[in-house]
């Protein structure tokens, strides 16, 4: 008589312990944390994983476990690839389509040029804080330092940032002579930086502090990591430097070519591919002096250095995340925001005295320690942007091809060579953290696309190919078009001349397809001037040239600084000569 009753008790007991704590789990799954890892200036090939000859044991093992993107873009330039990164939007929309140093003054106040996110663009911190996640912030912000443009009030809850292109690794002193003593903020109020200092490592034990201050909250968290490194000056600690002497002594064509035929060998270009030659205008490493030759393979044996500290830090985080139990639930975004640095100071007006001024040495004794300013140059950062063309601040392949490496939870383990763009990674970050990406009708379409449909094989492709995407920095341009590409690169390395190449089989832009093919490239043209039209685009002045602009820069810098004391000088004499002539007066009476 009991039996049914026995049954229908064991019945509720199995739907009470399996089910009903399955259900109530669906409203505590928590999102994931969100680890954004920015470096600077590093070339689709520097990390071990993408060939390159520095040791990135970190990186790699979180690109062998997630998607690793072989064919992703950038700015030429870092402001407009930052703002970019972290709205989804277009730089034009955002307020910072130039770096403020290259801008014209006449630009300076029109529309779209302030050089700071506006307030009408979200950034992706405020988002996510808008949804429940702590935001943290530590290194190179560059997108205004202003008290309503700090990334404390851009959607970051703590902050340690650099609000400058750049700065010394090891001081809290200026890189430029445009700069004065660089800005530094904490949550929001300038500081001076401490004695015992070195950027990646300082960087990465700040943000661990800001972690172990919010250790009650078990809300997820936000994370932006943005090193210096390998930022000019090249500098890192002499034991991360002493392993890769030598290792450049064969030169920049040697170099160049080992990465080309390295980047055949990961399928970063097809076996077709050619490699563009080094631009007329570079030097030969056969006519450098013995002298010469130890002195530029030794700065690149910094920038290797200098990667691999970076590398080393970013692995001190992750053990931290893994002591917390916060490893698991956390996707890692890794990537650069573009091509390598070419410059060479030295060229630059008034440079070399400026250095001295400042305290900077070029010792190979004390080789990329305190004090050392280390540069690559325009030859070896050719080099390092094989398989591409060109190099930072042009729009050749080599200035806007950069690394990306997408994983941790959720991520499939995949090599993804579908053409990507900067403005992907925030929709991707959102799509992450299950945020729908228009949360009200004001706020503006995002410009880029989530990548998760091509990580998860929905697709195969993130833009279609009759879709065409545009960018714009600083007069350098390009369009891409499916497997096309349109491209102006201005002087003093380029000419200023449109020209298109098929993508797919000349990724190394080798063969200019617009007298061959002039219906397509009138077409490209047309593309390119509505993505003009669309987000803003101004045409730099005529006879404009970025070097141009900097050195004019430089040189009101140096006159207004040193002028001052010239007067000074010339005051000091004619005192002491008057003072000298009353005396002898005085005397002869």
């Amino acid at each position: 008589m009991r039996q049914p009753k026995t049954k229908l008790f064991f019945l509720i007991s199995f739907i009470s312990i399996v089910y009903i704590p399955s259900i109530f789990a669906l409203d505590t799954i928590i999102p994931p944390n969100i680890v954004l890892i920015l470096a600077d200036d590093v070339a689709l090939m520097d990390f071990g994983i993408y060939g390159g000859e520095a040791s990135t044991p970190n990186i790699d093992q979180l690109a062998k476990k997630g998607s690793m993107f072989t064919n992703h873009h950038a700015s030429p330039m870092c402001a407009p690839s930052r703002a970019m990164l972290l709205t989804g939007y277009d730089s034009h929309l955002t307020g910072v389509p130039n770096l403020p140093l290259f801008l014209p003054p006449e630009y300076v106040k029109k529309p779209g040029y302030e050089g700071v996110i506006n307030e009408k663009i979200k950034t992706v911190a405020t988002r996510l804080k808008q949804n429940g996640y702590r935001t943290y912030m530590t290194g190179k912000w560059h997108l205004g330092h202003t008290p309503k443009t700090l990334p404390s009030k851009r959607g970051f809850d703590r902050t340690f940032i650099l609000d400058a292109s750049g700065a010394d690794n090891w001081e809290h002193k200026a890189y430029l002579p445009t700069q004065s003593k660089p800005p530094w903020f904490e949550d929001g109020k300038a500081i001076d930086l401490p004695d015992d200092f070195y950027s990646s490592r300082n960087l990465v034990d700040k943000m661990i502090g800001f972690m172990d201050d919010g250790a009650d909250n078990n809300s997820p968290f936000f994370s932006f990591l943005s090193f210096q490194a390998v930022h000019l000056p090249v500098q890192a600690p002499k034991e991360f430097v002493k392993k890769y002497k030598g290792v450049y002594n064969g030169g920049w064509e040697e170099l160049r070519a080992k990465r080309f035929t390295k980047a055949k060998e990961l399928g970063l270009v097809p076996d077709t591919a050619q490699l563009n030659g080094f631009l007329p205008v570079l030097n030969k490493w056969a006519d450098l002096s013995e002298a010469e030759k130890a002195r530029k393979a030794q700065d690149m044996a910094v920038n290797a250095a200098m990667l691999e500290a970076m590398d080393f830090h970013i692995g001190r985080y992750i053990q931290y995340l893994k002591e917390k139990g916060l490893f698991e639930n956390t996707i890692f975004i890794i990537t650069s925001d573009n091509g390598p640095e070419a410059s060479d100071p030295s060229l630059l007006t008034g440079m070399s005295t400026w250095m001295k001024y400042a305290g900077y040495h070029r010792d190979t004794a004390r080789l990329g320690e305190k004090g050392y300013f280390g540069y690559i140059g325009p030859e070896f950062g050719s080099a390092a942007a094989s398989p591409s063309s060109f190099f930072k601040f042009y729009a050749g392949e080599g200035g806007l091809r950069t690394p990306l490496i997408i994983s941790g939870a959720t991520i499939p383990t995949t090599t993804q060579k579908a053409f990507s763009f900067i403005t992907d990674i925030t929709p991707t970050i959102l799509n992450a953290a299950g945020i729908n990406q228009k949360q009200n009708t004001k706020d503006l379409p995002l410009t880029g696309r989530s990548l998760y449909p091509l990580m998860n094989n929905q697709t195969d492709r993130v833009y279609q190919a009759d879709e065409p995407i545009g960018m714009e920095a600083a007069g350098q341009a390009a369009l891409f078009l499916g497997d096309l590409k349109l491209v102006r690169n201005g002087k003093p390395y380029g000419d200023g001349v449109w020209r298109v190449y098929n993508m797919k089989v000349d990724p190394g832009e080798t063969n200019d397809l617009s007298k061959a093919q002039p219906d397509v490239f009138q077409s490209l043209l047309g593309h390119y001037d509505a993505y003009k039209t669309k987000f803003g685009v101004l045409d730099m002045p005529e006879g404009y040239e970025v070097v141009k602009e900097i050195e004019q820069k430089f040189i009101q810098k140096l006159k207004k600084n040193v002028l001052p004391w010239l007067i000074g000088i010339v005051i000091l004499i004619i005192g002491l000569r008057i003072r000298r002539r009353r005396r002898k007066k005085l005397k002869n009476k």
